[in-house]
């Protein structure tokens, strides 16, 4: 079974949602369920920096060795950084899901419908 992190909030296309203690920034990353489905991930295309994006609607794309996904963004806001480290090496994300292969950070200013670990582990399988 794949990881949940308990600390964390999902949305229902596998997206993850860090909350920074005290402001509107949020991390975001693809689950390990998401991963493990996935396969080995070979390629990502993130929002641009300063990019508006909107709770629900695509903003990027996963590549991996069995198939293309769309990346949606569980919040509504402006792009504040994307991880380069997760373009140049895809693997990231397989390897640290949930640390080194985040994605991109969002301004928020509104949430799209997010579970608790609790919901999303219960929903696909996974373990927290």
């Amino acid at each position: 079974m794949a990881k949940v992190a308990p600390e964390l909030q999902y949305s229902d296309e596998h997206e993850w949602v860090a909350r920074d203690a005290g402001s509107n920034l949020v991390s975001v990353g693809i689950s390990a369920v998401a991963t493990d489905a996935l396969g080995d991930i070979v390629y990502v295309d993130l929002p641009e920096v300063g990019a508006a994006v909107t709770a629900g609607e695509t903003c990027g794309e996963v590549e991996s060795t069995k198939s293309v996904s769309d990346l949606y963004s569980p919040v509504t806001g402006e792009i504040t950084e994307v991880n380069s480290a997760v373009v140049d090496d895809p693997a990231l994300i397989n390897n640290d899901p949930y640390g080194a292969g985040w994605l991109f950070k969002v301004a928020a200013e509104s949430d799209g419908p997010l579970l608790s670990a609790e919901e999303y582990a219960a929903k696909n399988g996974g373990e927290l």
